[in-house]
């Protein structure tokens, strides 16, 4: 998830980035993260509530699989820092225990969650959400 207020994984991110002087991405980046707006999983959320039979696995996401690349150049570009490749055999030293999660190749799709549920994303994707700035302020 993310958005303004955001403390998890794309903070962390960015965090890290700022504290290297480089924002990273393992090997050529590829990879695909799934990600979706707070506000957009929050109305998701009451909708479960609401609708969503007994034992239903639903997704918030709106974005499918955002190259991690394209992540790492999108914070680069707000912290005004260089994206660069981590090897894989770095990963852990860079990113410590976001290695995992950065370097696997995970798209989701919510296109079941959509049909069953009548949800419709409306919040911006996470790379117009990192261009907007706000995990960038001090």
């Amino acid at each position: 998830m993310h958005g303004e207020g955001d403390r998890g994984f794309i903070a962390s991110v960015v965090g890290i980035a700022r504290d290297k002087g480089v924002s990273g991405y393992i090997g050529d980046g590829a990879n695909r993260w799934p990600a979706g707006h707070v506000l957009d999983a929050a109305h998701l959320f009451r909708l479960a509530l609401e609708k969503a039979p007994a034992g239903s696995v639903l997704h918030a996401n709106a974005d499918e699989g955002v190259p991690l690349r394209a992540v790492a150049e999108a914070v680069g570009r707000g912290l005004g820092v260089p994206a660069e490749s981590v090897a894989a055999g770095d990963a852990a030293g860079h990113f410590g225990w976001l290695a995992g999660p950065l370097g696997a190749d995970a798209p989701a799709s919510s296109a079941l969650t959509r049909e069953l549920l009548g949800w419709r994303p409306t919040r911006p994707g996470l790379i117009e959400d990192l261009e907007a700035g706000h995990y960038f302020k001090a």
